[in-house]
């Protein structure tokens, strides 16, 4: 069985598009296009489930139409409406240049100046300017930290850690 930190997610299933089995797909990734993989996941109940990928083409930067093995129908279509999707880590080629900010959900943050585990990435809040993660802290208090490429020093990739170099009083505020 496959565990929630072996993938992340990507997107969400939208409705039916017609009667066949095609379903929209808003993703915030489009991995799924840029790395060879057959397959996606589906939270279905609580459960990670693979779907095999028959056929996609994009609506628009945030949408495709998709086409997954074995749904054939608008109804089988309609019970994966809401579900979120999800794709697996090690379909990734582990080039931290290439890494989008989808994928960085679940990574600790490590102070480069403590050594110290600041928080975990639960939400990346990319809709400004500044990007910000924002992190769940050890104590269940939230953070938010600047996503600045000037205070990150390392990712790691394997360890799923973000050392970052953050300025004094910042996680004070």
């Amino acid at each position: 069985m496959i565990r929630r930190d072996e993938v992340y997610r990507i997107g969400r299933i939208g409705k039916p598009h017609g009667v066949k089995g095609e379903m929209t797909f808003q993703f915030d990734d489009d991995v799924f296009d840029r790395v060879e993989s057959d397959y996606l996941f589906i939270e279905i109940d609580g459960i990670l489930v693979p779907f095999f990928i028959s056929e996609y083409r994009f609506r628009s930067n945030e949408t495709a139409l998709v086409t997954f093995e074995d749904i054939d129908s608008e109804e089988q279509a309609k019970e994966l409406t809401g579900c979120d999707v999800y794709f697996p880590n090690q379909e990734l080629d582990g080039d931290e240049n290439e890494i989008s900010w989808a994928e960085l959900i679940g990574y600790q943050i490590v102070d480069a100046n403590s050594n110290d585990v600041v928080g975990t990435i639960d939400r990346i809040d990319d809709t400004t300017i500044n990007t910000l993660f924002e992190l769940s802290q050890a104590d269940g208090t939230e953070l938010l930290v600047p996503a600045s490429p000037e205070i990150i020093t390392n990712i790691d990739v394997e360890q799923r850690i973000i050392t970052m170099n953050i300025p004094e009083g910042l996680l004070n505020l």
